[in-house]
């Protein structure tokens, strides 16, 4: 007797607000989650970004759409972005620059661009919750844990306005300073595209000479 193979297809993962629930039963009635874009790039700043999400319903429920920026189209982003702004309760965004990536390190300068993220909110929190990465030199109380922005609706939150607000610096930067890397399709990333102008132009100041592409081709 032939037997059929069943493909039990896993259900979508969306953001919810059971950890912002969780840390509000605890007595902390103010979070923000905290999320990064841009630690990949060869070129270009790392953004962060500090949601506190509404206590309205209604600006709740019109927050059902936000979902981890990676699975989302650009045009999606860029609607969830007008969305969040309209509807949290604060949001904040920092960016740690090329010159720090260099000298500190990737991850030191996604901290201070989290940090000035939180320095940029209008209402101060009193707790946060994190993808993955910890702010030792902020006292207050952390939930950090992997994928934190696929299901944790404040982190996916930041992570849109993250992404989106960097996007923007990119193609801004592509536009006015430093036209023919091709920063506006790529952002930065390490695409072919990139490469080959990298080839043909050479480095600029925007890039990042600590990563080993770029540091390959300084001289």
């Amino acid at each position: 007797m032939d037997q059929k193979c069943v493909v039990r297809r896993s259900r979508p993962i969306y953001p919810t607000i059971e950890v912002e629930t969780s840390l509000s039963a605890e007595g902390w009635t103010v979070v923000a989650g905290l999320d990064e874009a841009g630690r990949g790039p060869w070129a270009g700043p790392v953004y962060a970004a500090a949601v506190i999400l509404p206590e309205e319903p209604e600006k709740l429920a019109a927050l059902s759409s936000v979902r981890d920026s990676k699975t989302l189209s650009a045009g999606q982003r860029a609607r969830c972005f007008a969305t969040i702004v309209e509807n949290t309760r604060a949001f904040g965004v920092g960016a740690g620059t090329v010159d720090e990536i260099d000298k500190l390190g990737i991850v030191p300068a996604t901290r201070l661009a989290m940090q000035r993220a939180l320095a940029a909110l209008d209402i101060r929190p009193e707790a946060l919750i994190l993808d993955a990465i910890r702010l030792p030199d902020v006292p207050l109380p952390q939930r950090a844990f992997p994928r934190a922005d696929s299901t944790c609706l404040s982190v996916a939150a930041a992570g849109v306005v993250a992404k989106v607000s960097r996007d923007r610096w990119m193609v801004e930067v592509a536009e006015v300073e430093y036209p023919g890397y091709g920063f506006a399709q790529h952002k930065g990333y390490g695409t072919r595209m990139h490469a080959a102008a990298l080839d043909r132009i050479g480095v600029c100041p925007i890039h990042r000479r600590s990563f080993r592409p770029i540091a390959t081709r300084v001289t």
